[in-house]
């Protein structure tokens, strides 16, 4: 059973919040919220408060313990940017962008969960696995002298 929730138009850069939601994909909620409780980015506080919205859907709608969830995905995609400008030399003005966000945590009570290290590990596994490359050896050419070479060409000429 997956439960979703997606927090949108948040206001920050999606590269900023995708880089708290890349570390905690794959744990389980408790553990991802006290790793949220102490990051010290604004990215954290807008990706707890989804999260917590993500475990009352959980508790509420599908009636699942909050102790058995694990974050099967934290995903941070890019939402509209906001135009404006500012004031720059010689009456011009400059662009500034205010982008937004939308983020979107689901949720799983399921066990097998892959994460990370995981994955890591087993492309390691599959990376030893694989048999080595051949060794191409070059093939040595038999070359003949230059005056052996030119001396063909000297009879042709005649």
């Amino acid at each position: 059973m997956e439960t979703k929730s997606i927090y949108r138009f948040a206001r920050i850069s999606p590269f900023k919040a995708r880089e708290v939601t890349r570390e905690i994909q794959g744990l389980p909620v408790q553990k991802a919220l006290d790793l949220l409780a102490f990051t010290p980015k604004k990215a954290a506080g807008l990706v707890a408060k989804t999260l917590k919205s993500a475990m009352a859907n959980a508790e509420n709608n599908h009636q699942a313990r909050v102790e058995a969830l694990v974050i099967r995905e934290a995903v941070v995609g890019e939402g509209p940017t906001f135009q404006r400008s500012i004031p720059k030399a010689r009456g011009s003005a400059g662009p500034i962008r205010k982008r937004t966000s939308h983020i979107r945590i689901i949720l799983t009570d399921e066990i097998v969960i892959e994460t990370r290290e995981t994955r890591r590990a087993a492309k390691k596994k599959t990376d030893s696995k694989k048999p080595a490359a051949k060794k191409k050896t070059a093939v040595k050419k038999e070359t003949k002298p230059a005056d052996e070479a030119a001396a063909p060409a000297a009879e042709k000429a005649e």
